[in-house]
């Protein structure tokens, strides 16, 4: 059976800058990848596309859904978007059992998303919030409940724009090199965002020499970080 990858990001770029390797990774390993974007980021994430005379909300979201769903595709998996809105964005119960029932119905082996903190982007926070909830909301704790469930996923958040102000703290690298073409190709889809393109390319530089110095592996060339909030449980060292 095929594992599955959930990918919970606030915005509709979010997962393409901090995951998509992994994503890309998981998928060529023969996993299945689901990402759902909580909102478009079309209010606070298009500045790109504001610069355009006569532009409107609502193209703005369809350009947005676009880019989403073409990137996710060139790295493998299927993309949806909430459209809950954002700056802010809110999670309301409806939004929170929305996701809940994304979990149980996916039933990933793995959940990426937000770190908890992040002084400069009020969206982030709230996303890692509901992510979190709604899979303790999906696995029932982990025993049985009067309504369905899912094995506890595994949790790992993936990396901030600015990591040293967000409380995070990276303990998982994971070698993107063999997929690095395929993030390329992915962040290239973001007209909205262009700017990024180049930031994350020596992000990933960057985790590759810190990988490089922790393992020994000479050949890693791209990587990405993250941090793993459950603890790993083993059958053998």
């Amino acid at each position: 059976m095929s594992r599955s990858l959930l990918v919970i990001s606030a915005h509709a770029a979010d997962f393409v800058w901090r995951a998509g390797g992994a994503i890309a990774t998981f998928v060529a390993a023969g996993g299945v990848a689901r990402v759902v974007a909580l909102s478009y980021g079309e209010r606070g994430e298009s500045g790109e596309l504001w610069k355009e005379p006569g532009q409107t909300e609502e193209r703005v979201k369809q350009i947005r859904h676009r880019e989403a769903s073409e990137a996710a595709a060139l790295l493998g998996a299927r993309f949806e978007c909430l459209d809950l809105g954002d700056y802010p964005l809110e999670v309301d119960k409806a939004a929170l059992e929305r996701l809940t029932a994304i979990i149980v119905e996916t039933a990933p082996d793995l959940i990426l998303t937000h770190a908890q903190q992040d002084p400069f982007n009020p969206d982030h926070p709230v996303a890692y919030a509901a992510t979190e909830r709604a899979r303790q909301l999906a696995s029932g704790s982990g025993v049985a409940s009067a309504f369905r469930t899912v094995r506890p996923p595994e949790l790992l958040l993936f990396e901030p724009h600015q990591p040293e102000l967000c409380g995070f703290v990276p303990n998982v690298f994971l070698d993107i090199t063999p997929v690095w073409e395929k993030k390329q190709q992915a962040m290239a889809v973001f007209a909205s965002q262009s700017y990024l393109r180049q930031y994350y390319s020596e992000r990933a530089a960057h985790r590759a020499n810190h990988a490089r110095r922790i393992a020994g592996y000479k050949d890693i060339e791209r990587a990405e970080a993250f941090q793993r909030v459950l603890p790993q449980v083993v059958r053998s060292l």
